[in-house]
């Protein structure tokens, strides 16, 4: 059912100096940080050959993002998202199987313009899963 990994998000307490390292130290190619109001994040792409690194930093003291800092100050690994050829298919499959879906079920447009969902990371060895419609 799941796809290519589409990417793996990293919580960052630092923006700049997380695109510095990136950019910089390790040499790929990173994206201008960008907005996203709806998911109360600032985000910056770091493209590698096979998949996406997404930096994430809170938009606000009401983004999810700012509670994970504020239990990993030093940032880590958010979440790893998935790509899936049929979102709702998969949906329904997984959660027929078991598997919760956070929020409400209904796909949400995600940071890449496509429709996105997440699944309970207690459904899955303690990982925040993000399915992302190919």
């Amino acid at each position: 059912m799941i796809g290519r990994l589409n990417h793996v998000a990293i919580a960052v307490p630092d923006l700049k100096a997380a695109a510095a390292l990136y950019g910089g130290t390790l040499g790929a190619k990173v994206s201008a940080p960008i907005a996203q109001p709806k998911h109360g994040v600032t985000v910056i792409f770091v493209e590698l050959p096979n998949t996406k690194i997404e930096l994430l930093h809170p938009l606000g003291d009401e983004s999810p993002i700012a509670g994970f800092l504020a239990r990993n100050p030093s940032g880590g690994i958010h979440h790893v998202c998935y790509e899936v050829d049929d979102i709702l298919a998969a949906r329904d499959r997984l959660k027929a199987s078991g598997a919760r879906v956070l929020g409400d079920g209904e796909p949400k447009i995600g940071a890449h313009d496509k429709p996105v969902l997440f699944l309970h990371p207690k459904d899955f060895l303690g990982t925040l899963i993000e399915l992302e419609q190919a």
